[in-house]
């Protein structure tokens, strides 16, 4: 794929810097995560077919009844993520087409990220390359059971949702690590955030969100 950063048209820097905006009126107020956004080709991360939507606040099909997730959503969850300083070490359950993973590898130092079909995680490591992010660390499998070989994470984002929050994510929490994903069912979501202080976990309800559901197993 030849790789068009800057984009013209509906891709332009004019067009993003539009959504930096609409972004900082919904409330986000972390300016590095603006930056982040700002600075992410998002038109990479879709169908050619949708590249005119790329930078509209809304979630967007990829395939597989998986979607990018709404601009508004990645840059929230990652300001919340990073909120209490840089986490060194991150994981990510649910990479997608890697458009979360992008925005969010530059606020870690290392990155592991978890995704259960292997199409979209295939097409995510040809973008994280062309993007320059190699450091990002891929694996193919069930992300409910986290990446325990590299457990403890300072932080651990969740893009899909499901009733509980998994007690094998909460284990792989470093003390001091902060945990952000969408708790609940198909009809109403709401974005936790959960606090490790050595064996106590202190949560917070914030933002209702919409998310596909979390699913076990994975697809090749």
């Amino acid at each position: 794929m030849d790789i068009q950063l800057s984009g013209i048209g509906m891709t332009s820097a004019r067009t993003r810097d539009r959504l930096v905006q609409r972004l900082r009126d919904a409330g986000i107020q972390d300016e590095r995560v603006l930056d982040a956004i700002r600075n992410t080709p998002r038109h990479l991360f879709i169908e050619e077919a949708l590249a005119h939507q790329a930078y509209d606040d809304t979630a967007l099909p990829i395939g597989h009844g998986q979607t990018i997730s709404q601009p508004w959503v990645v840059a929230r969850m990652t300001e919340l993520l990073i909120a209490n300083g840089k986490p060194r070490k991150v994981l990510e359950i649910g990479t997608g087409c890697g458009y979360q993973t992008s925005v969010l590898a530059p606020f870690c130092d290392e990155l592991y990220s978890v995704e259960r079909i292997r199409p979209l995680q295939d097409q995510a490591r040809k973008r994280l390359l062309q993007l320059g992010l190699a450091k990002v660390q891929l694996k193919h499998a069930d992300g409910g059971f986290g990446w325990k070989a590299e457990a403890p994470f300072d932080g651990i984002l969740a893009a899909c949702a499901r009733a509980d929050i998994p007690d094998g994510l909460l284990s792989q929490l470093a003390d001091g690590g902060r945990l952000v994903m969408p708790v609940g069912g198909d009809r109403q979501q709401i974005l936790t955030v959960v606090d490790r202080e050595g064996d106590q976990f202190h949560t917070q309800t914030l933002d209702p969100v919409r998310f596909v559901p979390f699913q076990r197993g994975v697809m090749r």
